[in-house]
């Protein structure tokens, strides 16, 4: 059968390269044709357009390249009608996914939506657009099933992409040495992959390295940057690189900085203690503030619906709460806490295999008689 992906972040071309190498499995006749990334080519069909080219953060950075965005969305349209899918299976990036759903329903295509868009953090009612243009939704959060039960909508909990990630995941006993680090204990930066992200949040973190001076900060560097991007940053501060190396980094690491976003959970998976760090610009987070409706932004304490990691957004991200914050989790009665309630999340979150589910539910949908 013929697969339309459509993936427009570097967590979504990881998780649609899972998905794909599953669908082979489930159906040996696969075509793939996709918007994504170097994992999803790396499983063959053909790559019609890079998610770096696509991946816009924030109100304002998506006004601005709004242009960009149209262009993209109107050749990812003429593309699906040439190819004429059997099924267009969207992976997350909601505010381009829900209006190509929308197309593809329009031409009696078939839509599988994998990774519920966050709609339950702000304009719930988008919903209802979600019941209407989507014949099949894939959650990966235990309680999105009880969301769109709500709004009368019955959805398939098919587990954490990321807890497929990490059981394929074989460290590296040499980490340490291969990398050119002690044996102190690894404080790990994670600033995210996005430049946005890496420029408001890197400096908050290397701005508390002096007061720990008995561990070794490290930052998980994006690949997509050169050592020298990040070198800007650092300076002249005793603080070490290591690319596309972030799981063997987490699990030599004792605590973490981390940017809001996949990496939180990731985190908590590898039982690393952690902060939460936020900045977006300023009128993009205003914004926010007046239409998101829930308590948390980590995944970590949204799943968990409660508070278990510590978050700090906008003027609260500064050397001194940082430090606070860590020095909490590095030793002492907090970080036992929060050991102990990961536990419990990796209880909620099942166990592996969300791309191997996902792909034999998608090729149910597509085999049952009409």
């Amino acid at each position: 059968m013929k697969y339309y992906l459509v993936a427009g972040e570097a967590s979504g071309d990881l998780h649609g390269a899972n998905l794909m190498k599953a669908l082979k499995i489930e159906d040996p006749n696969t075509d793939f044709r996709y918007f994504g990334g170097d994992k999803m080519q790396a499983e063959g069909g053909h790559l019609v357009k890079h998610y770096a080219d696509m991946a816009f953060m924030g109100f304002t950075e998506v006004v601005m390249n709004l242009r960009t965005i149209f262009k993209n969305m109107k050749a990812c349209k003429a593309d699906i009608l040439a190819y004429k899918p059997d099924v267009l299976v969207l992976i997350d990036f909601p505010g381009f996914n829900l209006k190509i759903a929308e197309f593809a329903k329009k031409n009696n295509i078939k839509v599988c939506y994998y990774i519920s868009p966050k709609i339950w953090a702000w304009n719930q009612k988008r919903v209802l657009k979600i019941k209407r243009d989507v014949d099949k939704m894939f959650c990966i959060l235990p309680f999105e099933v009880d969301f769109y039960k709500k709004w009368g909508m019955d959805v398939d909990y098919v587990g954490n992409p990321l807890l497929d990630e990490k059981a394929q995941f074989k460290p590296d006993v040499d980490f340490r040495k291969n990398q050119g680090l002690t044996d102190q204990k690894i404080i790990a930066l994670l600033p995210g992959s996005r430049k946005q992200e890496i420029e408001r949040l890197l400096p908050d973190m290397l701005s508390v390295t002096e007061q720990f001076p008995d561990y070794q900060f490290v930052i998980a560097a994006a690949p997509t940057f050169t050592a020298d991007y990040y070198r800007q940053f650092i300076g002249k501060k005793e603080v070490k690189l290591v690319f596309a190396q972030t799981y063997n980094l987490l699990q030599n690491a004792h605590a973490a900085l981390v940017a809001s976003g996949t990496a939180t959970l990731e985190t908590a998976l590898f039982k690393v203690p952690q902060v939460v760090l936020y900045r977006g610009g300023a009128i993009s987070v205003g914004i926010a503030r007046l239409v998101i409706k829930i308590r948390f932004i980590s995944l970590v304490n949204l799943i968990m619906d409660k508070k278990v990691v510590e978050e700090l957004i906008q003027q609260d991200c500064n050397t001194q709460n940082i430090a606070a914050h860590l020095n909490k989790i590095v030793e002492g009665k907090e970080r036992e806490t929060m050991l102990r309630d990961y536990e419990q999340l990796a209880m909620l979150m099942g166990n592996a295999g969300a791309s191997e589910r996902t792909a034999k539910l998608i090729v149910k949908f597509l085999t049952l008689p009409l």
